[in-house]
This record gives C-alpha cells, sequence and structure tokens, in this order.
C-alpha cells in the first residue's frame, strides 16, 4: 500500500511539474534560413556577428557611436518577413536605454553613429525567444528599419 502511495504521489508530483514548465523551442536554423532568404530575395549587403544578428549599414552616420550601456533615440519601423508592421515610432523617434531592449537591439543599435540608419535582422533568439510576447508569434525573426537620432 505504501508503495501505490509513493507512486501515485510521484506521478501527480510529474504530471504537476510539467504542466509548469514552457517549452523552449530552438528556432536558430529555421531563422538562419529565414533571413538568408530574405537577404536574398531583398538584395541586401548584410553582415553577421557572432551572435547571429544580421545587419545592414545604409548610412553610417558621422555623430557620436553609443554603447551598449547608452540611451538613445531612435526612429524605427518593425516588422516580420512577409512585411507586416508590428510596431512603428513616429519620424522624431523614442528614448530608451539600450540595457531595456531585446538583445538585437542592444547590440544592433552600436553599429551606427548618430544620424546613421539601416536594417537589423533579429532572429527569435536575440529577440523574445519561442514563445509569444504581446502579439509577437514565438521563434519570429524581426526586421528593423532603423535610424539612430541621437545618443542622449
Amino acid at each position: 500500500m505504501k508503495n501505490i502511495l509513493t507512486a501515485l504521489s510521484l506521478i501527480l508530483f510529474m504530471s504537476c511539474s510539467s504542466d509548469d514548465k514552457k517549452t523552449t523551442i530552438d528556432f536558430r536554423a529555421q531563422n538562419e534560413e529565414d533571413i538568408l532568404a530574405y537577404i536574398s530575395a531583398n538584395n541586401l549587403n548584410a553582415e553577421k556577428s557572432n551572435s547571429g544578428l544580421y545587419y545592414v549599414i545604409n548610412e553610417p552616420g558621422t555623430g557620436a557611436q553609443p554603447t551598449a550601456t547608452d540611451n538613445v533615440t531612435v526612429a524605427y519601423k518593425g516588422y516580420y518577413t512577409n512585411g507586416s508592421v508590428f510596431d512603428e515610432s513616429s519620424a522624431s523617434g523614442i528614448a530608451f536605454g539600450l540595457q531595456q531592449v531585446i538583445p538585437g537591439w542592444t547590440e544592433g543599435i552600436t553599429y551606427f553613429k548618430e544620424g546613421g540608419n539601416g536594417i537589423l535582422l533579429v532572429p527569435s533568439h536575440l529577440g523574445y525567444g519561442s514563445n509569444d510576447f504581446r502579439g509577437i508569434p514565438g521563434g519570429s525573426v524581426l526586421i528593423f528599419d532603423v535610424e539612430l537620432i541621437s545618443v542622449n
């Protein structure tokens, strides 16, 4: 009887604990394929960083260049590889600390100087990961047209 109760308790514990865990899926290979297809289809000259971030510098800018801990003002448009826009700032941009945003932005914005603009192609591991976040599906590649207005 004691063994049956122990077994039932163990089964109940295991079933409850598995419900509490979110499944993490590694989208890196699929994201890489999607980004490379997007780059090819749009004839972009993109660079790839060690982290897996792709970026295009259309205009490098001439002002100050931010570090990953700076506060910046950036105008941007965010969209998926299918062109569907999920977020956009006004032309005057928004100010934020680079430690308060997704890792793809923390790294990517530092490639520009004030007045610079380009494109960030952010794989999900540098964005919102494998889980849905505020309407953005988990595993999504995020593309941003960015302009660094100022380092504040």
